[in-house]
């Protein structure tokens, strides 16, 4: 009399976790490109080069390197806030960030040391 009933228990609970393995996998199937095993995906994983190029100037501020002045403004200060040394941010990080928006403006040329 107890087999019948553990035996029908046993299946029960495969249905159930086979059920919810389903729907996790329909859920995670289904989310976004940028949902929680594509997080880091979208981040350039070098390191900084000794001398800055154009290139690297607009990996940093995440744009592309024909970008307008004021998507350059726009993504400087959105960096900054973020990473200002006065809020805890680090100083090298922030001298990165100004460097990379002085090279894209123009106003500082790729390679250059001053």
């Amino acid at each position: 009399m107890a087999t019948p009933l553990v035996a029908g228990l046993s299946i029960a609970a495969m249905a159930f976790v086979g059920k919810q393995a389903v729907q996790t996998y329909i859920k995670f199937a289904a989310a976004p490109a940028g949902s929680f095993f594509n997080a880091g995906k979208a981040y350039y994983k070098g390191g900084f080069q000794n001398e800055m190029t154009k290139r690297e100037a607009a990996l940093i501020l995440g744009l592309r390197e024909s970008a307008g002045e004021e998507r350059i403004k726009d993504a400087h200060r959105r960096i900054m806030i973020a990473n200002h040394p006065d809020s805890g941010g680090s100083s090298y990080i922030a001298a990165k960030v100004n460097e990379s928006k002085d090279i894209l403006l123009g106003k500082k040329k790729p390679g250059s040391m001053m």
